[in-house]
């Protein structure tokens, strides 16, 4: 998005027609929930990490219309000057409540609710889901691959390929946020302060005489920061051995012994393995090697079953586009409308589809944790004014089939949903993107090993309190009774 382009305009526009119909009605003065959900975790895994937080907190912070809006939507010829009145003026006045960045969460559960005067939340459908859909899919796919790293340094290298700008941009913000340890994305570090940097391409190597010369030079001018890309023309043959002796005439005798190779293609297993034993024989075990070139969690996981020796792993494309599931797929539905006596009236989407029908009303969610282990055990969804009490046993059951039934006793209760923004005023101070990327590793380490399993994964448990299960089923007897033949 360019600096002229104002992000209250990214809307679809159905938006603004829905908002004209609530400003003619009267229903733009009606409090609305709104829930951001998703109902599938990409790459059938056993949990997503949401992301997207801080951008949004900032584009609610600065949400209105400019003249120039106004004057595209009066010349759509569909709003009267009242309405567009109402918008010169708009601010965001309501709530909202959220799931920190970095937190695991599971679908049907809330991780984000608006509740706000009905054009409000309307008018902020598409940015907070497309805010949230792009950085949680990115944020999940990094936790995949550096989990699959098994403690190894993992960084973000697709700024080329992602899809478009933005995509490059916020996509390494929430790469980090995800568990990456940094990216290849300049603009990203100036931006948001995650850890940018890169040393040489196959270019370098090639504007040289020759390919020693190129690794010397760079050597010399960059001492501290020498990574070498030693498969320009062949790894074990020139690429290595040049490298072995530009790191013996420039740097050793300097008493710098921090430096690396890189590999960018060829079977990484063996040409890793190989120079490692080069790298050895030639005293230099300290020498780092990295790798890149079109992985990801599955291919890095059978690199490290097959014994190579890869300290770093660079990873691009299939980050940054999440190649292998690239929709995340939430959804942001009506919850529930204040009546005019100022109750909250539960809404409902029904559906053929049992997936699509969406739980009614203003919620919350609990997360409850055993209280010995620290171990996440399940999540609830309940009604906004209930309160779990963790000092007596608690019976959850699944929704779909209430037979199964489990009884968890000597836990924690946590609420997940945080407040962010209180009648339009900030409330939540945003973590630093350090904070942020060590609170998300916390928070899966909390997770038990079955839940990340990239094939067949433990079922975490999400379940409805009885209060809220019960209004739902009310809701969809009404229905049926209403709608019998």
């Amino acid at each position: 998005m360019t600096e002229q382009m104002n992000p209250a305009m990214l809307v679809d526009f159905y938006e603004f027609t829905m908002s004209y119909g609530y400003f003619k009605t009267g229903y733009y003065k009606r409090k609305t929930v709104f829930d951001v959900f998703f109902r599938n975790i990409p790459d059938g895994g056993g949990f997503a990490v949401v992301a997207g937080l801080a951008r949004i907190v900032e584009y609610v912070k600065n949400l209105h219309f400019t003249a120039e809006d106004i004057a595209y939507l009066r010349s759509k010829n569909l709003f009267d000057e009242d309405f567009l009145s109402y918008l010169a003026s708009f601010r965001f006045t309501g709530d909202i409540y959220a799931v920190p960045e970095g937190t695991p969460v599971f679908p049907g559960e809330p991780i984000l609710t608006v509740c706000a005067p009905a054009i409000e939340a309307q008018l902020m459908e598409t940015y907070l889901l497309l805010t949230l859909n792009h950085q949680s899919l990115i944020a999940t796919k990094a936790n995949r691959i550096v989990r699959a790293a098994d403690g190894r340094v993992v960084l973000e290298f697709g700024s080329r390929r992602a899809q478009g700008a933005d995509g490059a941009i916020a996509g390494a913000r929430a790469a980090y946020v995800g568990g990456c340890h940094g990216t290849a994305c300049a603009l990203t570090d100036m931006a948001y302060g995650v850890p940018a940097g890169g040393t040489m391409a196959h270019a370098w190597v090639q504007m040289f005489d020759s390919e020693y010369e190129a690794f010397r030079t760079y050597c010399e001018i960059f001492p501290t920061n020498a990574v070498l890309l030693v498969d320009t023309f062949n790894v074990l043959k020139s690429g290595v051995p040049n490298a072995i002796r530009a790191f013996k005439e420039v740097l050793l005798p300097r008493g710098i012994r921090n430096f690396g190779i890189r590999l960018d293609s060829g079977d990484m297993a063996y040409l890793s393995k190989r120079a490692r034993k080069m790298l050895d024989e030639a005293g230099l075990t300290e020498c780092k090697i990295y790798a890149s070139n079109s992985l990801d969690e599955y291919t890095i996981r059978d690199l490290i079953r097959q014994g190579a020796q890869i300290d770093t792993f660079g990873v691009g494309e299939r980050l940054i586009t999440a190649k292998s599931d690239a929709v995340f797929g939430g959804v942001y539905k009506l919850a529930a409308v204040e009546e005019e006596d100022g109750t909250l009236s539960p809404r409902i989407k029904i559906s053929e589809s049992t997936a699509k029908i969406t739980n009614p009303h203003f919620k919350k969610v609990y997360r409850l944790y055993d209280r010995e282990s620290g171990m996440a055990l399940a999540d609830q969804i309940c009604v906004h004014d209930e309160v779990i009490d963790d000092t007596q046993p608690l019976v959850i059951f699944d929704q779909y089939e209430t037979w199964k039934r489990k009884t968890i006793r000597n836990f924690v209760a946590k609420e997940l949903l945080v407040p962010i923004f209180k009648d339009g005023k900030q409330v939540y101070e945003v973590p630093d993107i350090a904070s942020t990327r060590a609170f998300c590793a916390d928070c899966v380490a909390h997770l038990w090993e079955e839940v990340k399993r990239f094939d067949n994964p433990h079922t975490y448990y999400v379940d409805l309190s009885e209060k809220l299960y019960r209004i739902k089923q009310e809701m969809l007897a009404a229905y049926a009774e209403k709608n019998e033949d």
